[in-house]
């Protein structure tokens, strides 16, 4: 299952909502944060764990099911990314400056590492690890599908989103906060609905398809990104979080249920896919951000752990970017390691994967010019 992450997360979660006055400095949005640990921890998962779940001889059983819930009950951390990305970069202190000055601190901080993982993914997992043979062709028709390797789509999902902040940001800038919910529900809405037709029309055996590529990559998600901002302020509490928090878990739950046991309900599978842009999941991440953010409005961590915080969150970028390449060292130098055969071996990789991952992000933050690209 591809599932990206944090690209667009990285630009400063201290970049937060509104300050509460002209002189009062902006508070940081710890819910933000924690929300992106947690989220890049579940991307990786999803890639370790789902070698384990798409094992055709051990689909059923206590385990299987364990991984699962694992994989598939994670499926909320792309639209999460994008709604805390929206939370962010939709605030109209990222625009005072100007589009182009937005323009060229987004895309400065987002091409080098767009150019550079893209060839090390080609060239060191598909050519030196691998052995794949790749011609121009080949690699140009790769390229143009935002195909290159797993999760990279998620690089040019984000560059397509920074293209339209600045149009975005002026529209919501003086509507209130009535304007960002209708927009928001308007954008999931429409990408709902148009997922929900190519599926009906694969019920009438007149298949339309969706297909994405580099360039179009990013509008299922607009609506997503629209509603990070519209429902950043919200905090809730008392009956109100626990029935969210029961709900979302209720969605992921059915999720899981439905993509493990895969039960004959041709429409709802069809109308209700268990993706990033099928209803019940885009439910469930707006259920974990709005618990995310409100459970994190109550922490005041010390200044030691608010630094920790701070430096795992920015972190998640580099993480996402070098997970997959550790991945495939591992199964490159190790390949009697029972990776994706045994549940044990499987979890002990993510948590090495996670671990390290982190590691060599937080090290390259230190390090001039290749930090440029983590």
């Amino acid at each position: 299952m591809n599932t990206p992450s944090p690209a667009v997360l990285h630009p400063a979660a201290a970049e937060p909502t509104l300050p509460a006055s002209p002189a009062a400095p902006p508070a940081r949005q710890y819910g933000l944060d924690g929300l992106r640990i947690l989220a890049i921890c579940g991307v990786v998962a999803i890639h370790v764990v789902g070698l384990y779940v798409v094992k055709a001889d051990h689909r059923s059983g206590g385990r299987w099911w364990l991984a699962t819930a694992i994989d598939i009950g994670a499926i909320w951390t792309v639209p999460v990314f994008v709604m805390i990305s929206g939370a962010l970069l939709l605030s109209p202190r990222a625009h005072r400056a100007g589009p182009a000055v937005f323009y060229r601190k987004r895309f400065v901080r987002i091409l080098p590492a767009l150019v550079v993982w893209h060839l090390v993914y080609l060239l060191v997992v598909r050519v030196a690890l691998r052995g794949e043979e790749l011609d121009p062709t080949k690699i140009g028709t790769l390229l143009i599908d935002a195909r290159v390797y797993t999760a990279l789509y998620f690089l040019w999902l984000i560059a397509g989103l920074y293209v339209i902040t600045p149009v975005l940001a002026t529209f919501l800038a003086d509507g209130g906060r009535r304007r960002a919910y209708v927009t928001a529900a308007v954008a999931l809405g429409w990408t709902m609905g148009a997922f929900m037709i190519s599926g009906a029309a694969s019920l009438l055996h007149a298949p339309r398809p969706i297909s994405l590529g580099a360039w179009t990559m990013w509008w299922p998600y607009v609506g997503y990104f629209l509603a990070g901002w519209a429902l950043h302020h919200v905090r809730l509490r008392g009956w109100r979080l626990v029935a969210v928090l029961l709900g979302t878990a209720v969605l992921l739950a059915e999720g899981v249920w439905r993509w493990g046991s895969k039960p004959d309900l041709p429409v709802v599978q069809a109308l209700f896919p268990v993706s990033y842009v099928g209803t019940t999941v885009a439910l469930a991440a707006i259920g974990v951000f709005l618990v995310g953010i409100s459970l994190g409005a109550r922490l005041r961590p010390s200044e030691r752990i608010g630094r920790l915080i701070v430096r795992l969150s920015d972190a998640s970028f580099g993480v996402f970017l070098v997970h997959l390449l550790l991945l495939a060292l591992i199964q490159w130098a190790f390949p009697e390691w029972p990776l994706g055969k045994s549940l044990t071996a499987t979890l002990l990789t993510c948590v090495g994967v996670i671990v390290g991952s982190f590691a060599v992000s937080l090290g390259a933050a230190r390090v001039p010019y290749l930090r440029a690209i983590f």
